[in-house]
Order: structure tokens, then C-alpha cells, then sequence
């Protein structure tokens, strides 16, 4: 395949029902496709629309998820369309190859991460000790890579999360917040690296990309042409550059948006 699409997933393509933005009356809603179940609940949701040209994407490019989930996390999503060939979990710490994570990039990753950054321990200590009980409902340690914090957002101060910043960068970590959840994350940990080693193993002609956090910032400047909604951190800080666009959709209609963008970018090649 000439195309290699790596796209985010939460909030990209995929929403939970708080994050589907439905503003149009109730009889004009689109219809929607289930496509996680956690704990006997349906979790995440696509237009059903939106699932037709992920179908008909799958079928044209070389589709690739693309996400921060731990591979726990990411299998738990039954998306439509054939099986991807490759997906990149925990911001780039995994690479899997039909399911199964490619353990000489694994071990390239984490020896990256332990040159250039503090250590994981110190990071999420930090974090259990510098959080309010009042407002934190989860500590989570992900992959071995990364920690975050599931938060209650309307108790979260104002300015917790930029000194969090302001203390990780100054350690090799980013910060990002994403819905309720507070991640920080080493800063050689990326999608964009995991990208662009499957561009090199595909010998894609063209890399297309959308994402919505910060977390996707690099994911978008290292394809040829990227794509992010009308809401998320990027949206928020007017977060714009070059072969990016900035579209206006919001919720579940941003997702079916960026798929008909990935699908008339890819077959333009043909």
C-alpha cells in the first residue's frame, strides 16, 4: 500500500457517549455503531456512516490506529473494516505486528527512555504526592512507560496541570490533558517515531494522520498531511502548521469528517 493513515483514536475517531457533541435535535441525531464494551457497557461509539469509510479506508490505505491505550486498553476496541496489519500503543511504546508487539522496537524504546529521562518512579511519585485525594479518583502506572490521572475535571485547579508541566519538563516529561485524564509522558515516547519505522517497513508513498490531544502534535507534523477536529487540546490553543488543517466539526461528526478526508486524500493517489 502507498498510503499508510495513522490516526488517533479517542476523540478522533472514536468517542464515549460524553464526547459524541450531538447538538442537533434528537430526530436528526445520526445513527451509531458500538465499537468498545468495557465491563458489559458499551464505552465507545462511531456513526455508522463513519464506519462504512473506515470499511472502504481499510480497503484503499494502509490503515493504522494509532494511540496512547495501553494494548490491554486498545483490544478491548472492535473497529470495522479488515484487521490493521500494524497499530501503535502507548504513545509508541508498542508497535504491534498482527496483534503482537514487535519486541526489538519495544527494547529500542525503553532504552531510549532510560538515557534521556527521569525515571518513571520519580515521575509518579511526584504525581501521588502532589495530587488532591479531593479531585483524583485514579493513579495508573501504563505499560511500564507513563503515568496518569483519572481527575473529577470541575474540582481540578486552575493551575495544577502547567505546574505539573513546568515540573516535567524540566525531568525529559510532557504533560497532557485529555477529558479527565492527566498524562505525563517521557518525551522520546512518541507516535511519530513508531510512524514513521512503519513508513519505512511499508515504503509508504504518502503518510495522512489526525489527532486531537498534544500528545498528537508530533504524530501530525511528521505525516505529509494531517487533519485535527474543531475540539481537543490542539483546538483549545489554536494549535495550527503547515499541511494540517483545522477542521470545524466537533464530537462523533469531527471522526466521520477526518475519515472522508483520509479516504479522498488516499484514493487522490491512485
Amino acid at each position: 500500500m502507498p498510503v499508510l493513515v495513522a490516526s488517533d483514536l479517542d476523540r478522533t475517531l472514536i468517542y464515549s457517549s460524553a464526547a459524541l457533541a450531538l447538538t442537533m435535535p434528537d430526530a436528526r441525531a445520526p445513527r451509531l455503531l458500538c465499537v468498545e464494551v468495557h465491563e458489559s457497557k458499551p464505552l465507545s461509539f462511531m456513526t455508522e456512516t463513519a464506519a462504512q469509510l473506515l470499511t472502504d479506508l481499510g480497503d484503499t490505505a494502509l490503515f493504522m490506529p494509532t494511540t496512547t491505550r495501553t494494548r490491554k486498553q486498545y483490544q478491548r476496541i472492535n473497529l470495522p473494516g479488515p484487521p490493521p496489519k500494524y497499530a501503535i500503543c502507548a504513545n509508541g511504546g508498542h508497535l504491534l505486528v498482527d496483534g503482537v508487539s514487535d519486541l526489538d522496537w519495544h527494547r529500542r524504546v525503553t532504552a531510549r527512555l532510560a538515557e534521556e529521562c527521569a525515571p518513571l518512579a520519580e515521575v509518579s511519585e511526584h504525581l501521588m504526592t502532589a495530587a488532591d485525594p479531593v479531585w483524583v479518583r485514579k493513579h495508573r502506572i501504563a505499560e511500564d512507560l507513563f503515568a496518569y490521572l483519572v481527575v473529577e475535571r470541575e474540582l481540578l485547579p486552575e493551575d495544577w496541570v502547567k505546574e505539573l508541566a513546568v515540573w516535567a519538563e524540566n525531568r525529559g516529561w510532557t504533560v497532557s490533558l485529555q477529558g479527565r485524564k492527566i498524562y505525563a509522558v517521557p518525551k522520546p515516547l512518541t507516535k511519530s517515531a513508531a510512524v514513521y519505522e512503519v513508513a519505512r517497513r511499508t515504503g509508504a508513498e504518502l503518510t495522512l494522520a489526525a489527532g486531537d490531544s498534544l500528545l498528537d502534535a508530533d504524530l501530525l507534523l511528521a505525516a505529509d498531511r494531517g487533519w485535527r477536529p474543531g475540539h481537543g487540546e490542539l483546538a483549545d490553543a489554536g494549535w495550527a502548521a503547515p499541511a494540517i488543517s483545522a477542521l470545524p466539526e466537533r464530537g462523533v461528526l469531527a471522526g466521520e469528517r477526518i475519515l472522508r478526508e483520509f479516504l479522498r486524500a488516499a484514493r487522490g493517489l491512485r
